[in-house]
């Protein structure tokens, strides 16, 4: 039985900070991109998604209390309506912090009946972890996912912004050690690239 379907401890909501303590981190570049962003829509509540991938880069891939209240103070949004969105959509870090990789397996039919449960306990006894956990070293998050919409590639994984499939083991080990040498952040990257395609649709806008 998937895990999945299991009832566990919930996930914890992130912390906001206390009234007058919000710390501001992003970058002049994200500001930019940031207002950039606010001139595309008709009002600041219609930046909240898109804010909230900017800030996804900003901190590293995790969206901790600080991360969505440094939205909602330049967004004039409420602390709870930003947060409402980041923990509702499950592309957001709010959960926990990521590894520096988020492997993200699908056991839907389609890649269930090809081996999705085989190759999800392989995953977890290689690297020591269950659904949501990250490896003591940080490098490695993983999570079963539902159907990432490429069945044409059951087994399928998606790894930052690639899709990776049809998926054995050994190809997850080839994957992996690959993964491992890699000191840059997938996580960190497909926040970034989601970032970047939203500032070509505004900068594509005739003015």
């Amino acid at each position: 039985m998937s895990e999945l379907l299991q009832l566990g401890a919930p996930n914890e909501r992130p912390r906001a900070p206390k009234a007058g303590e919000v710390k501001l981190n992003f970058s002049e570049q994200g500001i930019a991109e940031l207002e950039a962003l606010i001139s595309h829509y008709p009002n600041k509540k219609a930046v909240i998604l898109p804010g909230l991938w900017l800030a996804q880069r900003e901190y590293g891939g995790y969206l901790n209390g600080e991360a969505i209240a440094e939205v909602a103070f330049r967004l004039n949004r409420p602390y709870a309506e930003v947060e409402g969105v980041a923990t509702f959509y499950t592309l957001y870090n709010t959960a926990h912090e990521p590894g520096r990789h988020k492997l993200e397996l699908c056991t839907c039919l389609s890649c269930m009946v090809n081996g999705g449960y085989e190759l999800r306990d392989h995953i977890c006894a290689k690297l020591g972890v269950r659904h949501g956990e990250t490896t003591a070293d940080g490098v490695f998050t993983f999570e079963e996912v539902e159907c990432l919409n490429a069945c044409d590639r059951a087994v399928c994984m998606q790894v930052g912004d690639q899709y990776y499939g049809p998926m054995t083991k050994e190809s997850v080990d080839e994957l992996l050690e690959k993964l491992r040498n890699d000191p840059d952040s997938t996580v960190v990257e497909y926040a970034n690239s989601v970032v970047r395609t939203q500032l070509r649709d505004v900068e594509a806008t005739p003015k």
